[in-house]
């Protein structure tokens, strides 16, 4: 059944975003952005972003996973190394990572490239999860086909009793990466349709370009 969605219409008057007003490095505007985000809007989850990879099928996908830190190196999120996902990057490092805040009608877009980060980080970070997300994250052969759910309930069970009153040890195939960004795109909704877009990109002297972009 058809839906016509050409009246979906809202004006965008919550910000502004110029050029004399944004910071020489694009950390520190994305800092700036996450923090009050994160502080004055009502956003659950706000280090929900979206990666997008090339996969091994040529094909681009898309699918949100959580931000666990950001440093003036990067961004960095945790997966299954054998996903699809984790394939995906190390077959083509190059992703595209998004933010997109609705309730401050914001968007960050950023370009880069993914690399493993040190096992020692992966282990701290592994350590520090709850009990059942460990857990699950050995039972799970991510997105590998499975008959039903009762496999997974089933191999969560057994693994508990396997390992009760022990610690539980990071999987080798399990750990984080790190987007090492080369441009930024910041996104603010302004009135008539006329949004502000300030873009960074990343020079050859690790300088960064700043632009101004018509929306």
């Amino acid at each position: 059944m058809e839906k016509d969605l050409s009246d979906y219409r809202k004006s965008y008057e919550k910000g502004e975003l110029l050029l004399n007003n944004v910071p020489e490095n694009p950390i520190e505007l994305f800092r700036d952005w996450f923090i009050e985000v994160d502080t004055h809007f009502n956003v659950e989850e706000t280090n929900a972003m979206t990666i997008s990879t090339i996969g091994l099928d040529g094909y681009p996908k898309s699918r949100v996973v959580l931000l666990k830190k950001y440093t003036h190196e990067g961004f960095i999120f945790y997966t299954n190394y054998d996903s699809e996902k984790g394939k995906a990057i190390t077959n083509n490092p190059n992703v595209c990572l998004s933010f997109f805040w609705h309730s401050a009608e914001r968007q960050i877009i950023i370009k880069g490239r993914a690399e493993k980060i040190a096992e020692n980080l992966s282990d701290g970070y592994f350590e520090s999860r709850p009990r059942g997300s460990q857990l699950g994250a050995i039972v799970s052969n991510q997105s590998e086909v499975i008959a039903d759910r009762k496999v997974l309930e089933d191999k969560l069970k057994a693994l508990e009793s396997k390992l009760e009153g022990q610690e539980i040890e990071r999987p080798v195939n399990w750990g984080g990466f790190i987007v090492k960004p080369v441009e930024l795109e910041f996104w603010q909704g302004r009135p008539n349709r006329l949004h502000d877009r300030i873009r960074y990109q990343l020079q050859e002297d690790y300088n960064w370009k700043i632009e101004r972009l018509s929306p």
